[in-house]
């Protein structure tokens, strides 16, 4: 007889737990290579998806406008972020990660990219889809309960 399904699931808990404080530690030392705070980099990883605005990067952090309208302007000065007129709507400012601010993340990330695509590369691409489909799915978990407490918080 196998393991125990609750003691597989617990397990798996573990395993989930070890994995967000090892991304954290990751995150940790790009910040501290980088010379940048967690807000900063939070901003950048979000600003890898494409430009934003200011009240998008706000939301994203957890961040009131006036400190977001500070970390934009910190990152701005170091030459990693720049401000840019929205195509579609000419009122809009958008804020985009500049050419060395990939460079200089990618230089850290990039090796883990490259290790991670050969880890998975043994993979099926149905695995792949589910394993897809359940990091969806944990992630849709943790806004919710994220969602929920800052509800919470307003309420009292």
């Amino acid at each position: 007889m196998g393991v125990p399904r609750q003691v597989l699931v617990e397990q798996l808990g573990l395993a989930m737990q070890r994995y967000q404080r090892s991304t954290q530690s990751f995150d940790d030392a790009v910040g501290r290579r980088l010379g940048l705070n967690p807000a900063d980099l939070r901003c950048l990883d979000w600003l890898a998806d494409g430009p934003k605005t200011a009240g998008q990067l706000a939301e994203a952090t957890g961040l009131r406008p006036a400190a977001t309208t500070t970390l934009i302007d910190r990152l701005s000065a170091r030459g990693l972020v720049r401000r840019v007129p929205s195509e579609t709507d000419r009122r809009q400012v958008l804020v985009e990660m500049t050419d060395e601010a990939f460079a200089r993340t990618w230089e850290c990330h990039g090796p883990l990219v490259a290790e991670g695509n050969e880890l998975l590369a043994g993979l099926t691409t149905t695995q792949l889809a589910q394993m897809r489909e359940h990091l969806d799915a944990i992630r849709d978990l943790t806004d919710r309960h994220r969602v929920r407490m800052l509800e919470e918080s307003s309420e009292r």
